[in-house]
């Protein structure tokens, strides 16, 4: 159980056809690479002219793909995601069959989790391409009000650290690069500890971070010795996953924090 410091408070049909046909499997596999898109903003990508590329809605699904009715491209949908064909002009001259790709770049307005991510895409000759619309951090905040905020402080200590715990954090949490470097505590003299993660939860206030703690010798650790100023300035709860410990052992520590990440 978490101790909480309390005192610290052209043919369109066809290639639509070929579209619907190809997207489940699409869905599932390894794109050739992944872009990272922000709402609210205009992303300048590169997509296939020849491939369905793939765009996946993080944590929510796609309500609505606007793009110019006059380009040959070909948009469907479905929960999450959305796949995006540059449709291919095929000509045959006296017999003999001519593919043209599309060059033209093209506007598309995604609309996920309530928010409108502006892309701004050129086809080109290169793999189906990966697009994750981010939520960004009104977004974020949203989520995490929604998660958080029907549940008291102590609620919250306990979701925050399951869901560390669990290794099921939520997409609304934001991952903060942790510190590298491994780090003793003068409470602690036989033990090191190695910042694992660390997450950032916007509109709510709080911070976390999970600690993996490396013993020398055989001890029983009481969890208020972590309830220190170098672990954080306003530590709200800590939980250790195992308390007694033989030499060699490791435990995993989660530090819940008051403010931003520090």
């Amino acid at each position: 159980m978490p101790i909480v410091d309390r005192g610290a408070r052209v043919r369109p049909n066809a290639q639509a056809a070929a579209l619907l046909a190809f997207a489940a499997a699409i869905s599932g596999q390894a794109q050739a690479q992944s872009i990272t898109a922000l709402p609210d903003q205009t992303s300048s990508i590169h997509l296939s002219n020849r491939d369905i590329n793939h765009v996946v809605c993080e944590g929510g699904e796609i309500d609505d793909v606007r793009f110019s009715a006059e380009k040959a491209i070909t948009v469907e949908r479905a929960g999450s995601d959305a796949w995006i064909k540059f449709l291919v002009k095929e000509v045959e001259t006296e017999g003999v069959p001519t593919r043209t790709y599309a060059t033209a770049a093209s506007e598309f307005f995604v609309t996920c989790n309530g928010a409108v991510y502006p892309l701004y895409a050129e086809p080109s000759d290169i793999p189906a391409q990966t697009v994750i619309l981010t939520p960004g951090t009104a977004q974020r905040a949203r989520a995490n009000a929604d998660l958080l905020g029907p549940l008291v402080e102590e609620e919250r200590a306990v979701s925050i650290t399951l869901s560390l715990l669990q290794d099921r954090v939520p997409a609304s949490f934001s991952e903060v690069a942790p510190v590298a470097r491994d780090f003793a505590l003068p409470s602690l003299p036989s033990a090191s500890l190695h910042e694992r993660r660390r997450i950032s939860i916007d509109g709510a206030g709080l911070s976390a971070s999970e600690y993996l703690v490396r013993v020398s010798a055989a001890q029983r650790i009481d969890e208020r010795a972590f309830l220190l100023s170098s672990l954080g300035a306003n530590i709200f709860a800590v939980t250790l996953d195992r308390t007694d410990l033989r030499a060699g052992d490791t435990a995993r520590l989660i530090v819940v924090r008051r403010g931003a990440v520090q």
